[in-house]
């Protein structure tokens, strides 16, 4: 197992201030311990977060900063108490790296609630140093927080799953909704609007994507397996759908109203927010009474829950749909996703990439 006393250096492409502009920095990693995991990066996919986060869109963002939290690699060493993992696995790390372990959310496995969390960037861990993500050659990481990638899975399509894949996963199975025979809409057709697709078409719903124009409509329908296709402008489609839906997956990350949405909701049915909003969102109570319907939210999901989730990908046989790119690609990546344009997740090929220059 060797030694973790000494701490290392490593390569990543950091954003120094809001434009958001990514570039090589070499800073040291945080000292390691007997709990910890040596991972060398393989692959990180790119999220809309990444983006708010880089260009501090929800004002809170401390540079130089590494972002990157959809991460796959290689462990190169363990510490002695870690009993999960070994030289040589292929794991994932997701959003969070710590939590308090002694709240409610962590004794109930819901560790990404807690309110002293630690995210895998743009934060501090315990020993006072700032996190960094997986735009870098490695990272150390608690045992806790990795997952171990079922084999047989490529380490590119696994990346989005971390994220985009558990966000939509973890709310279908806290509220009850991965039975078959549920109808669904799928709001947003991005990274994680095509995972959520694929999940609960998985799962057996029937399941509606919901967009803002027909552009993507025979993508929706022929290449993810979607069963009906909505214009949210199209008034007479929208009001066909009235009434018609189980649940709501709302993925889209900018301002948008909520009450034509609220419209297409059976008695009791759900909309779930996971999109991060910095502008608040509106919406007359009646659309909610008239239905006892209910708006809510769901964040990432649990390690627990990102175990399960890699399993039901696994016998599934769902993958992303991605495309690779390497790491000097990756400012003109986050442009083209800031317009939408991508199918459907980016990720960076790390261990493939000259990170220094």
């Amino acid at each position: 197992m060797g030694s973790l006393e000494t701490e290392r250096t490593t390569t990543g492409w950091a954003a120094r201030d809001p434009s958001g502009v990514l570039s090589p920095y070499t800073y040291t990693l945080r000292s390691t311990g007997p709990e910890d995991v040596f991972v060398k990066v393989m692959c990180c996919g790119i999220c809309h977060t990444d983006l708010h986060q880089a260009k501090n869109d929800l004002g809170m963002s401390n540079y130089p900063m590494v972002p990157g939290h959809e991460v796959v690699g290689e462990v190169l060493e363990v510490g002695s108490d870690v009993s999960k993992f070994r030289v040589g696995d292929i794991v994932g790390v997701g959003c969070i790296v710590g939590c308090c372990r002694n709240c409610r959310p962590c004794d109930s496995d819901n560790e990404q609630y807690c309110l002293k969390k630690i995210w895998s960037y743009n934060d501090v861990y315990t020993d006072g140093k700032p996190t960094q993500g997986g735009f870098a050659g490695s990272m150390v990481v608690d045992q806790k927080f990795v997952v171990n990638i079922p084999e047989g899975m490529a380490p590119e399509q696994v990346a989005p799953l971390l994220c985009a894949g558990v966000t939509v996963y973890s709310p279908l199975n806290h509220f009850g909704l991965m039975g078959s025979g549920l109808r669904g809409g799928i709001l947003g057709l991005g990274g994680v609007g095509h995972m959520g697709v694929k999940i609960a078409k998985a799962m057996g719903h029937h399941v509606t994507v919901i967009s803002s124009s027909d552009k993507k409509k025979v993508e929706a329908l022929e290449h993810l397996g979607a069963d009906d296709y909505l214009v949210s402008s199209d008034a007479e489609g929208m009001q066909k759908a009235a009434d018609s839906l189980d649940y709501i997956i709302d993925t889209v990350p900018v301002f948008h109203p909520l009450e034509p949405y609220l419209s297409l909701l059976k008695l009791d049915g759900k909309l779930i927010l996971t999109g991060v909003i910095n502008t608040p969102l509106q919406f007359v109570s009646p659309m909610v009474m008239l239905g006892r319907k209910s708006i809510t939210g769901s964040f990432i999901g649990s390690m627990k829950e990102t175990e399960e989730m890699l399993n039901f990908c696994k016998e599934k046989n769902l993958t992303s749909m991605i495309e690779v790119v390497k790491m000097d690609y990756i400012n003109t990546a986050m442009e083209r996703l800031e317009k939408n344009d991508v199918r459907y997740r980016f990720v960076v090929d790390v261990a493939g990439s000259k990170l220094d220059q």
